[in-house]
């Protein structure tokens, strides 16, 4: 299943007390799309049941057989008169529509290859608006054989109609979740994680390492996406725009793949710890074990950052912590300064302070190269590829056009990386 959201200007809580019937009134400005209903139906059986209208809902029965060119091709035609139609009534309600969001799986057949579709039909259809999307990548291990197929196919979307991308993997999210774990095991945590919550919720026992925690994954996604629209809804001296990420952030079309942070890592609503030092959770911010995908940005070569950070910080707080963090990392010669900053007032549930840290930076190549390595085994040996040939409008000339356009981004990634070091410029091909 993939969700879009969108998303204007508001006031008012986290909504965080949804679930206990608090404010029922509220409604999600969201449409939620699957053509298997099983996770549709779900939802509208748990405690989110009331803010997701019932008419915004779009489902099939089969699914999309893990097959980019059913979700793209087949549904996509399909299901494009009823997607626009609610698209355009959700937009109406909104008083100052800021962007979009599509929240979206690679390695599936709906997410993405539905998903980067409803990506087309934003740009056609509301193409002064922003696209935000946040994409959740495969594992090396991922159950699903054809998922190399499915990303590189989405990843070519993606770099053409995405205004922002914020990729997340599977992978990094299982560690993170699993560190938790260890340390609730560990009694490190037993006191201030509550027990049944979803970060202890298959804590209790060793099958953690075998079953992936989905819903302690999912809730750092939604804890991202808080942490991301909070300038827009509570008050702070320095809120952020949603547009100023991708106009400061974004110095090339094509390079706006933002690798995300946050610190504290746990899960909000269910971890009560105690207040970390300011300058630490600065510090935490651009550690490994902290990022939302396998990556080190300390090491690679920034074009630009932004943190945007909740609680009482200040101004001079964060222009401290700049200074301080400054000469450890690695940005491009013609963008020295490439600093956004955002501050908000409220903190999070059960937090003094929090802070996501997005950054465009080279080090999300890694991640593209891998991702290429697993779909050029498949497609040498052209495994596989009769069940997309066989669907209307798909031909052979995709597959090589997609992983043509993923090549092209790994060598602007390329062409960056070599700039970095003392005394080096920017190659021909990046210059303004």
């Amino acid at each position: 299943m993939f969700k879009f959201h969108l998303f204007q200007q508001l006031s008012g809580e986290d909504g965080r007390d949804i679930s206990k019937g608090k404010i029922c009134s509220l409604k999600a400005r969201a449409l939620l799309i699957d053509m298997e209903e099983g996770v549709v139906n779900e939802i509208l059986q748990g405690p989110l049941r009331d803010v997701f209208d019932s008419r915004q809902l779009i489902t099939d029965v089969s699914g999309s057989g893990n097959n980019w060119a059913v979700g793209h091709k087949l549904y996509g035609c399909q299901y494009q008169e009823n997607i626009v139609e609610k698209l355009r009534k959700t937009a109406e309600h909104c008083d100052c529509l800021q962007c979009f969001f599509i929240i979206h799986s690679m390695g599936g057949g709906t997410g993405s290859g539905l998903g980067t579709f409803v990506l087309n039909l934003l740009e056609d259809e509301f193409p002064e608006v922003y696209r935000f999307v946040t994409s959740v990548y495969p594992s090396g291990e991922d159950d699903v054989i054809t998922s190399p197929y499915n990303s590189v196919l989405a990843m070519k979307e993606l770099n053409e109609h995405a205004d922002c991308v914020l990729p997340i993997e599977n992978e990094s999210l299982f560690d993170i979740v699993n560190k938790i774990h260890q340390m609730v095991n560990s009694g490190k945590l037993g006191s201030i994680v509550k027990q049944n919550s979803l970060v202890t919720s298959s804590a209790g026992s060793t099958k953690t390492v075998q079953e992936k925690p989905f819903d302690a994954m999912n809730n750092i996604i939604a804890n991202l996406l808080l942490n991301l629209t909070s300038s827009a809804r509570f008050e702070g001296s320095l809120n952020m725009d949603l547009n100023e990420i991708s106009m400061n952030l974004v110095p090339f079309p094509r390079l706006h793949y933002l690798v995300s942070s946050l610190t504290p890592l746990y899960t909000l609503t269910d971890v009560n710890v105690p207040s970390r030092r300011l300058d630490q959770m600065f510090s935490d911010a651009f550690s490994r074990d902290h990022q939302l995908i396998q990556a080190d940005p300390k090491h690679s070569l920034y074009l630009a950052c932004a943190l945007l950070v909740r609680g009482n910080v200040q101004v001079s707080d964060l222009r401290r912590n700049i200074e301080r963090l400054k000469p450890s990392l690695h940005f491009v010669s013609w963008n020295q300064e490439g600093w956004k900053t955002g501050l908000c007032s409220v903190p999070p549930v059960g937090h003094s302070h929090s802070l996501l840290a997005l950054a465009n930076n080279t080090c999300v190549k890694p991640t593209f190269m891998e991702l290429k390595e697993r779909f050029m085994k498949l497609y040498k040996k052209k495994a596989h590829l009769h069940h997309y040939l066989h669907i209307d409008g798909m031909e052979q000339s995709c597959f090589s056009e997609a992983i043509s356009s993923l090549s092209d981004l790994i060598e602007e990634y390329n062409e960056l990386d070599a700039t970095k070091g003392p005394g080096t410029g920017c190659p021909r091909s990046c210059l303004y």
